[in-house]
């Protein structure tokens, strides 16, 4: 049994991602739906919320069917960290998880997300504040390193396990690589195996199908995998790991109506959360995904992320049901 802190998991639980614009409620409700054990929210700014700043609270945001989750936050500031932590208490998640590893500029200037692993000290130090600041179990995500020169992350995981972290989910690139290369699971192997770890180690890069998620697990011996964009437009992801891993079962990717069904339900969710503008925008980074590899969808696709009528989105929805009623999928 995986657990985090008292939080049981399972056997061999899939979490999914925190990802900026995606991993909100109503994508999780999705991917709770298929079947994922743990989520994460969006990471969220302590700068936003220790200023109460509209766009940081609402991130805040989780609702009981969720459960269990975990917030996310970024920062760089030992007070800003420590007052955010209180903050996110109140909310009442299941677990509190630093940012250590965001690679976009404007966070890693300012020693934010993957930006403070040029600063490992700092980082522990930071971590150890947090840790004794709430009651809840405190996790961190992070990479490898800063780049190839700089790996260190097998020592890091002994120092943040050391001031109190309850699990470590590891994304197997450096900061340099952003989203480049094929993520390298060796290390995140090694701190598995490594006999002073006792905390579940996550791993999290390129996970994108049932049989890759099998040869990881048994090659690296990690306690979860995490999923984050292969789950984009794809919540059935879960599912179809979960089917695979139990006995084998290559079970059937999902028709067209449970894909239009999906979107469907996206979108009501996105603008019932955000409202109409700001929901129908950001559900447009998912149609892509949702209908993948059908037969001329290119077109269709093109008026889904340029209409902003809902009702008209809806309608352009039911066309993709009624046009691809009897084909599956020639790509996944």
């Amino acid at each position: 049994m995986v657990k985090i802190g008292p939080l049981e998991l399972g056997e061999f639980p899939l979490l999914l991602a925190p990802m900026e614009d995606v991993s909100d409620p109503p994508f999780r409700a999705l991917c709770k739906k298929q079947g994922c054990d743990m989520m994460y929210t969006e990471f969220i700014s302590v700068e936003g919320l220790i200023r109460d700043a509209d766009k940081s609270v609402q991130k805040l945001d989780i609702y009981d069917y969720e459960r269990p989750i975990g917030i996310q936050i970024f920062g760089a500031e030992l007070d800003s960290m420590t007052r955010a932590a209180e903050i996110v208490e109140e909310a009442q998640p299941e677990v509190l998880d630093i940012n250590f590893g965001c690679p976009v500029k404007k966070v890693v200037c300012k020693m934010a997300g993957a930006g403070i692993l040029q600063d490992i000290d700092r980082m522990v130090s930071l971590t150890e504040a947090i840790v004794k600041s709430t009651n809840l179990p405190v996790t961190v995500k992070t990479r490898l390193g800063w780049d190839e020169n700089t790996i260190y992350i097998e020592e890091v995981a002994e120092r943040l396990q050391d001031v109190g972290i309850k699990a470590l989910s590891i994304h197997g690139r450096t900061r340099k690589q952003m989203y480049k290369g094929e993520a390298d699971w060796t290390c995140i192997g090694n701190i598995k195996n490594n006999p002073r770890i006792h905390i579940p180690i996550f791993g999290n890069g390129d996970i994108n199908s049932p049989q890759k998620a099998l040869e990881y697990k048994n090659r690296y011996g990690v306690d979860g995998i995490m999923i984050g964009r292969a789950s984009i437009g794809n919540p059935w992801i879960f599912r179809e790991i979960k089917a695979f891993l139990e006995d084998g079962t290559i079970i059937d990717p999902p028709t067209i109506q449970e894909r239009v069904d999906a979107a469907k339900e996206h979108l009501t969710r996105s603008i019932d959360w955000k409202g109409e503008k700001l929901g129908v925008v950001e559900m447009r980074r998912h149609y892509t995904n949702y209908f993948k590899g059908y037969r001329d969808i290119k077109p269709v696709r093109a008026l889904l992320v340029r209409e902003d009528d809902p009702k008209v989105l809806f309608e352009i929805l039911d066309e993709i049901q009624y046009r691809y009623a009897d084909e599956q999928a020639y790509a996944s």
